[in-house]
């Protein structure tokens, strides 16, 4: 594993997309920032965090041609991997919000934001972006954000705790070369409010209520 080591970028994602397009990588570079001044979440979101405190990582993971149909097979590997790694550091009640926020006890301590780079409907390469909130422990405006101080009381290590969930998404990227099968039953099990009633938004901005039942083989959320 090859780190670069940024004290200050716009977005990790960003940057090692850019060098991945310029230069030959290996295989689970990472870029490791401070501070991200323009990190990005899901849906174009905008991800805050505190210089020093927290995760803001990127890794590259070289693919040989994964069909793009499969892209969210990406997501439950590093959703598991990630939860995996916290649950070995005492970390309680954790869960995956579909498609990609990882919790804890209910508050959100991270998010993943994969980018893909698509040849001819094959899958190349991920830019996989994590931000994972860990020695933080103050959230203005945000209610429903926690860390992995707040919860467990102790200070983490960043670099200890990179090198540990690159090493669970290294296994878990085995798991989906041997076993697709329970890696999606794992993700499924891990769903936040699985089985219970939820309040979801249709396209026409219509509310109503249902049930969380799974993910479909193109990473949709099945709700009954």
């Amino acid at each position: 594993m090859f780190i670069i080591k940024l004290n200050a970028i716009g977005s990790t994602n960003s940057y090692l997309r850019n060098l991945h397009s310029t230069k030959q990588l290996e295989d689970y570079t990472v870029v490791m920032a401070r501070h991200q001044t323009r990190g990005r979440g899901q849906m174009g979101s905008v991800w805050n965090t505190e210089s020093g405190k927290n995760l803001t990582v990127s890794v590259l993971k070289q693919l040989n041609g994964v069909d793009v149909y499969e892209k969210f097979n990406i997501n439950m590997v590093v959703s598991l991997a990630i939860l995996a790694s916290l649950s070995k550091h005492q970390i309680k009640n954790l869960s995956v919000k579909w498609p990609n926020d990882i919790l804890s006890e209910g508050y959100k301590i991270g998010g993943i934001l994969i980018e893909n780079v698509i040849k001819t409907n094959e899958i190349k390469a991920s830019i996989i972006g994590i931000g994972l909130n860990v020695n933080q422990t103050q959230f203005d405006n945000i209610p429903r954000a926690s860390s992995l101080r707040l919860i467990s009381g102790s200070n983490f290590d960043l670099e200890e705790l990179l090198n540990d969930i690159i090493h669970q998404i290294k296994l878990h990227f085995e798991l989906l070369k041997n076993d697709l099968a329970a890696l999606r039953a794992s993700y499924i099990s891990n769903l936040f409010r699985l089985n219970k009633p939820s309040t979801f938004e249709d396209v026409s901005g219509n509310l109503f209520t249902g049930y969380i039942k799974g993910v479909s083989n193109y990473g949709y959320l099945q709700i009954m």
